[in-house]
């Protein structure tokens, strides 16, 4: 007999607190999760009311004796770091909260094993091995878990069901097969009390299909819709669900960055099979610092602009006013881009929102002074390719493909990687003054692609840049706070409005961007003296502007 020798029960609760939903739920999705890691492509689920018992077997590849005995220490894993969409078996482990006993069953070539597990006491977790009770035949894993409550809702089918369709919502979408195809080449099978659960078929003319493609690759990098309901969604529903492998990691629009004017009215999903390396270490968030936190922010700000062409061709792009503020903080923008290039030798943190570089941004920098060759290498290079070719400056139609310049919403060409999107069902055409970059339309009707353009020559300085957005919090004392790499400004602070009636707007939009970076740059105890830092070299900025002005 082997025993848990840790305050089990602190840190089970720990871990539970970590996940939003439900201890059922996480429960639920995090036994599927780590199935799906096994190389399972079938995964069982069977209720037993009358005995409050839920098995769910798997025809993944099993573990050994030794992993069994490693699989009841919390936090075990045979995982490497930043691979899998599960997280140290923690589905089975939280189940101790809600079970009065854990049975796990697998089989790996002549290796057939069985554990009875469960929580005696806040200190005590005591589990045996039993005689396997051939609940797996070939190969897999199989786990029997008695609830302690007999209404538990992991009894009820229409739970598991709704749950699964919610958590792992692109693996039950035919439209995601192809982009899946590469992990899951047999595809996942998901059966409920003997019925599997059907794919969910999308409507075209309800939904707005998109691509991601970086450099020059012809398989998409994420793939993904979005949908615009005529009626209000639930709040489970709205903003764009992100997923990687399959498995829903975040739901909603602050993750983005983007909101639309309507977003109760807006969802979609968006499978990203690379945010599989950017996944925190419990796998219920991503990482925002690092190497990764880097491929993560890149592919996000790709997003930005695919989602937003979108939301432009319906309408629901920001409004005039806030399009008003967006094209008076760019000036404001680009000369914060230059104070953090020039602060980015002494704070290195900052490299990570910012770096311009001739020919075409082929590094994202993460930490060291001037960001070194060992933190550069570490970027996807296919990513970064994407953004070569950024200075592509003629508008054609030719053969049914739309090509424009990359602008912004107000016009003026930002160096972003090149865009496409196509009018599908419902939607108007895209127009050069409404892109987000080079358009094309597909006879496939593929959605947009974000893709180098074929025009070659002298290629401007592309840049990944911090961004200034605007947002209404009534009573909210800070002027502004950094979301990912973007710095959303209060513009119902009695401060901005001040400023707006003066006409110093830029003033308080690098002091608000300047206290919104302290807390990254630097500990709190220096933070002032990084806003007097900052704010002297965007003084020193203005003045170097002007100067290269006059000289011209």
């Amino acid at each position: 007999m082997g025993e848990t020798r840790v305050d089990l029960l602190h840190l089970l609760e720990d871990l539970r607190d970590a996940y939003t939903g439900s201890v059922e739920e996480t429960v639920l999705t995090e036994i599927v999760a780590n199935s799906l890691d096994s190389g399972a492509t079938l995964v069982t689920f069977a209720t037993d009311a009358a005995n409050a018992a839920l098995v769910v077997r798997d025809n993944g590849v099993g573990m050994q004796r030794r992993e069994l005995r490693r699989y009841h220490d919390i936090a075990s894993s045979t995982k490497a770091r930043g691979e899998g969409i599960g997280f140290a078996g923690v589905g089975i482990k939280l189940g101790l909260l809600v079970c009065e006993s854990v049975m796990t069953e697998t089989r790996r070539g002549k290796a057939h094993v069985a554990s009875v597990w469960h929580l005696a006491s806040r200190h005590r977790a005591p589990w045996k091995w039993v005689p396997p009770p051939g609940l797996v035949a070939d190969r897999g894993t199989a786990v029997a878990l008695r609830l302690s409550n007999p209404l538990s809702p992991l009894l009820d089918a229409g739970f598991l069901e709704a749950t699964l369709r919610r958590h792992f919502q692109p693996l039950l979408e035919p439209v995601f097969a192809d982009i899946l195809a590469t992990h899951y080449p047999d595809g996942i099978r998901l059966v409920v009390n003997g019925a599997a659960l059907a794919p969910e078929h999308l409507l075209a003319a309800e939904n707005a299909p998109f691509e991601v493609r970086i450099g020059r690759k012809r398989k998409p990098s994420a793939l993904g819709y979005l949908t615009l309901s005529a009626t209000m969604l639930p709040e489970e529903s709205r903003g764009l669900a992100v997923s990687t492998l399959g498995k829903v990691i975040r739901r909603g629009w602050d993750w983005l960055g983007v909101t639309p004017t309507a977003p109760e009215r807006i969802c979609g999903v968006v499978e990203v099979p690379p945010f599989a390396e950017c996944l925190t270490l419990n796998k219920a968030d991503f990482v925002r610092t690092g190497a990764r936190g880097a491929t993560y922010l890149s592919y996000r700000k790709a997003l930005q602009e695919v989602v937003s062409h979108q939301l432009a061709a319906w309408g629901a792009e920001r409004d005039g006013a806030e399009a008003v503020r967006r094209r008076a903080a760019r000036p404001v923008e680009r000369d914060l881009e230059r104070v953090l290039v020039d602060l980015a030798d002494d704070f290195p943190l900052l490299a990570s929102l910012v770096e311009r570089k001739e020919g075409g941004q082929r590094r994202l920098p993460m930490g060291g002074p001037g960001g070194g060759e060992s933190a550069r290498g570490a970027i996807a290079a296919g990513l970064i390719a994407a953004a070569e070719g950024a200075s592509a400056a003629t508008a054609s139609v030719e053969a049914g493909v739309a090509t424009a310049t990359s602008e912004s919403p107000g016009g003026e060409t930002n160096g972003s990687p090149a865009l496409a999107a196509p009018a599908t069902a419902g939607m108007p055409p895209a127009s050069a003054a409404d892109g987000a970059g080079a358009l094309e339309s597909s006879s496939a009707g593929a959605g947009a692609l974000l893709t180098p353009p074929a025009t070659r020559g002298p290629r401007k300085p592309a840049r990944y840049a911090l961004t200034i957005q605007f947002d209404s919090r009534e009573g909210e004392p800070e002027l502004a706070r950094l979301v990912e790499s973007t710095v959303w400004v209060n513009d119902a602070h009695p401060a901005y409005r001040r400023a707006v009636a003066s006409r110093s707007e830029g003033y308080h939009l690098a002091l608000s961007v300047a206290m919104a970076l302290a807390p990254l740059a630097v500990e709190a105890r220096d933070e002032r003296a990084f806003v007097t830092a900052f704010l002297e070299r965007w003084g020193a900025a203005l003045e170097t502007r002007k100067g290269g002005r006059a000289a011209k």
